[in-house]
């Protein structure tokens, strides 16, 4: 599923995401758990602001992210 994610700049000068917004309803990213490369794309697990966790794909050919898994606290 496609979201919109802002980002900040991160640690050595590469982005990471800040916040994602699905629907209506903005998330506060509070934590990165973990990052790691797959082929052409880069993912995120992170922490919401709402207690949740977060699976983020950022495509690098058609510079989109994606929301690839949802955890519920």
């Amino acid at each position: 599923m496609r979201v919109e994610v802002a980002c900040r700049v991160g640690h050595g000068g590469s982005e990471e995401p800040a916040a994602l917004t699905l629907g209506e309803r903005r998330v506060r990213v509070t934590e990165i758990i973990d990052r790691w490369f797959g082929g052409d794309h880069l993912y995120f697990k992170v922490r919401g602001d709402d207690g949740a966790r977060y699976i983020l794909r950022r495509d690098f050919e058609l510079l989109v992210w994606e929301l690839e898994v949802y955890e519920a606290e």
